[in-house]
């Protein structure tokens, strides 16, 4: 049989005074309610004394917050998500905010009921990275006057507070240092999508290719699963012999490059330079280390919950905020300088001998 939940009414009988009382000590109102310190010490020992936790959804019913904050993304296991979601996390919590974490696995159907679920529980806010096909809903949310803050990606047009990063430049950074470092027929793996994160690291790579006088080599993977993904860059790289750099637009794609790769026995940053768009803290244990574009994930966090932290307490100002953030290209051991083919290795001078 459940034990029956401590409630005010409890306290204020075991002290004697009433409940309206306890409610103002509990909720921090006592002092302006002009309630003697001696009670406000009885009510906080016994409080302390019996743990009462006060019921969440009667004080939502008072204050009309749920102290709660949706985040919904593609998949929560990913890297880049799971990082955002960490750092989100600790932020909420100093705020006093929980966190319903939630992921769509790219469907619509699935992302529509977590944002029934969500707006049934009231939540106080919405930390979204927008699926393909959730706009509607989304907007729906968004003229409700309930906080949303989109991130990762930008949808033309669509109103909301965003915090991305500046995916064209970056890629056309990394692309850059390829070139300055004496490749040119640097690839560029990314997947068939419409989402325009992944339009502007292309643009961005296709970019400085053609300022640099190249010809881009742009391979687009319809991602269906890990496997099939190898076998699709491993088939590219080998009908592209000529390849000696490429660069992988998402994290995930860097790790099967490396498996396809490794089936064809390509050595990198001797028979092919590699950078990855997103860091992962095992890039730089590889042998050799590979140089990545680190999304900066607690800037990123920090930057979303000040939006949310403004429009929860301020919502005055109807202007949406755009943030965008710059990157930083961390340069490893598969993107070093070219060696021509001409160019004598050290270990090449004792043979023979």
């Amino acid at each position: 049989m459940r034990e029956k939940r401590l409630s005010i009414t409890d306290i204020a009988r075991q002290l004697g005074t009433s409940t309206t009382t306890v409610s103002f000590v509990i909720n921090g109102k006592a002092r302006e309610k002009n309630i003697s310190q001696v009670l406000i010490d009885r009510v906080e020992h016994l409080v302390s004394e019996l743990n009462y936790q006060p019921n969440a959804l009667a004080k939502s019913f008072r204050t009309g917050k749920t102290m709660t904050i949706g985040f919904i993304v593609d998949e929560i296991s990913q890297p880049f998500f799971s990082g955002i979601a960490k750092y989100i996390d600790e932020k909420a919590s100093a705020h006093g905010y929980n966190i319903l974490f939630s992921s769509t696995k790219n469907s619509k159907k699935r992302g529509g009921e977590v944002l029934q679920v969500f707006n049934e529980r009231h939540v106080d806010a919405f930390i979204i990275a927008l699926p393909n096909g959730l706009e509607n809903e989304v907007r729906k949310v968004i003229s409700s006057e309930i906080p949303v803050v989109l991130f990762d990606r930008y949808i033309p047009g669509f109103e909301s507070d965003y915090v991305l990063i500046d995916n064209e430049n970056s890629a056309a950074d990394a692309a850059r240092h390829l070139i300055d470092n004496g490749y040119s027929e640097i690839a560029f793996v990314t997947i068939e999508t419409d989402q325009s994160q992944m339009l502007d690291r292309t643009r961005g790579y296709e970019k400085a290719i053609h300022t640099a006088g190249l010809k881009p080599i742009v391979k687009k993977i319809n991602y269906q699963g890990k496997s099939e993904s190898i076998a699709e860059i491993a088939e590219f790289l080998k009908q592209h012999s000529q390849i000696d750099a490429v660069v992988f637009s998402c994290n995930y794609l860097t790790m099967d490059g490396l498996d396809a790769m490794r089936q064809l026995n390509l050595k990198i940053g001797e028979d092919i330079a590699m950078v990855s768009f997103d860091d992962l803290e095992v890039l730089k244990y590889f042998v050799p280390s590979i140089t990545a574009i680190a999304q900066p994930l607690e800037e990123i966090a920090n930057q979303i919950m000040e939006i949310l932290m403004y429009r929860l307490t301020n919502n005055t100002n109807k202007n949406k905020i755009k943030t965008v953030l710059a990157t930083q290209l961390e340069i490893r051991d598969s993107s070093q300088f070219k060696k021509s083919s001409d160019e004598v290795q050290p270990e090449a001078l004792t043979v023979g001998k």
